[in-house]
C-alpha cells in the first residue's frame, strides 16, 4: 500500500478551473487501484505556526501498488486534462509514504 499526501496551492481566481480538473481526474483513481481517502480545504485561520502558506487543499490518496500510482499518472484520460491543472495550480508539495 502506498499513500500520497498532497498540499495543493491554487492561483487566486482559478479555483473553478481547479475544481473542473479534479472532477475529471479523481474518478480515474479507482481504475488504477487508487482511493481518495481525504480531500480537505483548510481555512487559513486554523494554522498555528509554520514557514509555509496554507494550501488551498490537502489530499490523502492511497494506491494498492507503485504500478497503480504510475498507471494513474500516465492515464491517457488524465493526461487530457492536465492543461487545467497547469493553468490553475501554482505548486504541489507531495509526500509519499
Amino acid at each position: 500500500m502506498i499513500q500520497i499526501t498532497q498540499f495543493v496551492y491554487v492561483l487566486d481566481g482559478m479555483e473553478e478551473l481547479f475544481h473542473e480538473f479534479e472532477a475529471r481526474v479523481l474518478p480515474l483513481l479507482e481504475r488504477h487501484g487508487g482511493k481518495l481517502l481525504m480531500r480537505i480545504r483548510p481555512h487559513a485561520s486554523h494554522f498555528i505556526a509554520g514557514e509555509l502558506d496554507p494550501p488551498y487543499e490537502i489530499h490523502l490518496v492511497s494506491f494498492e501498488s507503485e504500478a497503480g500510482l504510475q498507471a494513474y499518472g500516465n492515464d491517457e484520460e488524465r493526461q487530457k486534462w492536465l492543461g487545467l491543472k497547469d493553468k490553475s495550480v501554482t505548486s504541489v508539495i507531495m509526500v509519499k509514504g
